[in-house]
């Protein structure tokens, strides 16, 4: 017996793609998930199944095939693959600060399209030869990003299911784009009033026109000035925010980082183990 599930909906359907492929491999016999992620966390839980003895066809695709079993048993030592989110939150922390900054174990599949866009704008950086993730699968690569002049691309940035440009690293794009000449289309067809959040960067001194709750227009070259913002509760934009503060001269101040918390691990700290000045407290009350 075949069973179809069907994960439309596209802001949950890495939730959704997780859930169905978690439940299929306990049902033995053969389950089809359409319009399934084919996000990089789901293609990591997948490797992941698979060192479990789980056979799964079209990982990477938008339909999965999984034959399930009756039972499993089986020791695995797995570890999950690079986070490519992450790795463009450091990038963009190089490159809008004009810094000479090296990013260790960049997983390349998930990051192909941006780094693609970063080299037509005109970033120049070097790239190590590739090597395997700890999970046998995942390629890796070390990328160095050099200070330069940046240019606006051809075409507006917008995301793409894999392997596209990942929707989660759109943002980061939002603030390439004010350091770099001319102007730039950001449009984020995904998520509801996202590109709202952008507008703070006005409030650093880029020059942000939103022109519908999905799409926002940034001329560059920004000349930042520092300020006091409200963090953001989306938290890419969050970070984004942050990593402007970066590139300003003088003492920005950033409050109610809660989200920023929520999504990273000590970001503050990492960054000041690279040369920033990132200072966290607590108002009194």
């Amino acid at each position: 017996m075949i069973v179809v599930l069907d994960c439309r909906c596209h802001a949950t359907t890495v939730a959704r793609t997780v859930v169905a492929c978690v439940g299929a491999i306990h049902r033995p016999g053969t389950t089809v998930i359409r319009n399934a992620s084919s996000n990089y966390m789901v293609q990591d839980l997948c490797c992941f199944l698979r060192q479990l003895g789980v056979r799964i066809e079209g990982v990477g695709t938008t339909t999965l095939t999984v034959h399930g079993l009756a039972t499993i048993d089986a020791d695995v030592d797995y570890q999950p693959s690079e986070d490519p989110i992450e790795a463009m939150s450091l990038l963009t922390a190089g490159v809008v600060t004009h810094s000479t900054l090296t990013v260790t174990r960049i997983p390349m599949e998930f990051m192909e399209i941006e780094l693609a866009i970063l080299e037509q704008m005109g970033l120049q950086m070097d790239v190590s030869t590739e090597y395997r993730s700890a999970n046998g699968v995942t390629r890796l690569a070390d990328v160095t990003v050099h200070p330069g002049p940046l240019a606006a691309p051809f075409d507006k940035i917008h995301p793409m299911p894999f392997p596209g440009l990942n929707i989660d690293n759109l943002p980061f794009f939002a603030l390439i784009a004010a350091i770099a000449q001319g102007r730039t289309l950001i449009h984020d067809w995904v998520y509801e009033n996202r590109a709202i959040y952008l507008v703070e960067l006005t409030r650093l001194g880029a020059a942000v026109q939103l022109l519908d709750p999905h799409r926002v227009s940034i001329e560059g070259p920004t000349s930042w000035s520092p300020a006091e913002v409200m963090c953001p509760p989306a938290l890419r934009p969050a970070v984004v925010i942050l990593l402007a503060m970066l590139a300003t001269k003088g003492t920005s101040v950033l409050r109610n980082i809660y989200v920023i918390n929520r999504g990273h691990q000590q970001l503050a700290e990492r960054l000041g183990e690279i040369g920033a000045t990132v200072e966290t407290f607590h108002d009194q009350t």
